[in-house]
C-alpha cells in the first residue's frame, strides 16, 4: 500500500476491498485518459489526494446519505469514488446516479460501473432534464454556481441536500449566483486543497 493509499485508509477508515477498487479505477482512468480527455494528465500522479480525497470528503459531511446524484459526472469525480466507498459501507443499499450529457463519457462511466459492479446508474442526459429524488445532489468542476444551481434546482426541490466541490473562485461565483438565486450557504475548507471549498446550499429559490 502506497503512502497515499494509507492516508486515504486512515482518514476515512476505508476497507481494503475499497482501496483495491479505487486503485483499479485509477488504472482504468489512466489508460482511458490517453485516448480521451477525462482529466488533466498532470493530475494523475496526485490521484489519491487530488481526486479520491477531494471526492470522499463529501461522505464526511453526509455519512447518512444513501442515494446521491452526481451532475456532470464526467470522469467519475465525485460519483464513482462515492459509489466505491458506499458499496463497502454499512447500512441500507446505496445508489449513485451519474448524470452526464456527453455520450462518450457515459460509455467510460458505464465501463467502470460494470467492471467494478458498482451500485450506480449512468444517465446520458442534461441534468436539468433529470427528475430524481435523492438524499444528496453534488457536482465538481461542472459550471459556475449560477448555472450549477439551475442544474440542481429540480433535485433540491424534491428534497435533496446540495453539496458541491468548488475551487478558489467560489466567492465571486456566489456573488454572481446571488443576482439570480436566493439561498443560504455554508462553506468548509477542502481536505484536499486549502484553496478549495465544500459548499452546502440550502433554501434555494429564484429571485429573478
Amino acid at each position: 500500500m502506497t503512502p497515499d493509499e494509507m492516508s486515504a485508509k486512515l482518514v476515512f477508515h476505508v476497507k481494503h476491498e475499497a482501496i483495491a477498487e479505487l486503485q483499479t479505477f485509477n488504472n482504468i482512468l489512466a489508460a482511458q485518459n490517453e485516448v480521451m480527455n477525462l482529466v488533466g494528465p498532470a493530475t494523475l500522479p496526485d490521484y489519491w489526494s487530488r481526486h479520491v480525497l477531494d471526492s470522499a470528503q463529501l461522505l464526511d459531511r453526509r455519512p447518512d446519505a444513501r442515494t446521491w446524484a452526481d451532475l456532470g459526472a464526467g470522469a467519475g469525480f465525485p460519483g464513482i469514488i462515492l459509489a466505491i466507498l458506499l458499496k463497502h459501507s454499512e447500512g441500507l443499499p446505496p445508489h449513485v446516479y451519474l448524470v452526464e450529457s456527453l455520450t462518450k463519457r457515459c460509455r467510460f462511466l458505464q465501463t467502470v460501473v460494470d467492471d467494478l459492479s458498482l451500485p450506480a446508474t449512468v444517465i446520458n442526459d442534461r441534468a436539468e432534464n433529470v427528475k430524481l429524488k435523492v438524499d444528496v445532489v453534488t457536482a465538481r468542476a461542472v459550471a459556475p454556481m449560477n448555472k450549477l444551481l439551475g442544474f440542481a434546482e429540480g433535485f433540491i426541490h424534491k428534497g435533496a441536500d446540495a453539496w458541491f466541490l468548488k475551487g478558489e473562485n467560489v466567492e465571486s461565483e456566489l456573488v454572481d449566483a446571488g443576482k439570480v438565486w436566493g439561498f443560504d450557504v455554508e462553506q468548509y475548507e477542502s481536505l484536499s486543497d486549502p484553496r478549495g471549498r465544500v459548499i452546502h446550499v440550502r433554501r434555494l429559490r429564484r429571485v429573478r
